[in-house]
């Protein structure tokens, strides 16, 4: 399983970005895929979650209202719109996989991207 994330960049307060995870394997609709991020100096956190089908989502509470997770099963890629951020929003966003599990703990996941650094100005 290969996970890879794109669409990260440096943006000023208030904008927005796109991020895509594109994920190889047969089996990505019974996935939960998730989106992490770590700052420097801080450890990883979870973001947002889409579960299975994608029929159910869950979100930090840090993002609710500005970041929405979504996904193209057909497509295999999860996406996370990212909208009114914040400097404190500064860190690389990873994109992960679950197999057969649901959760915001890390250690749930199996496969992790590369990430994706995310920079937001003041």
């Amino acid at each position: 399983v290969r996970l890879v994330e794109s669409g990260g960049g440096l943006v000023q307060a208030g904008d927005s970005l796109r991020l895509s995870c594109a994920a190889s394997g047969r089996t990505f609709s019974t996935w939960t895929m998730g989106w992490f991020r770590q700052a420097p100096g801080k450890e990883r956190e979870f973001v947002a979650a889409s579960i299975w089908s994608g029929t159910s989502t869950d979100y930090a509470d840090f993002v609710k209202g500005r970041f929405t997770i979504s996904r193209d099963n057909a497509k295999n890629t999860v996406y996370l719109q990212m909208n009114s951020l914040k400097p404190e929003d500064t860190a690389v966003y990873y994109c992960a996989a679950a197999v057969l599990k649901r959760g915001r703990n890390n250690g749930l996941y199996d496969y992790w991207g590369q990430g994706t650094q995310v920079t937001v100005s003041s």
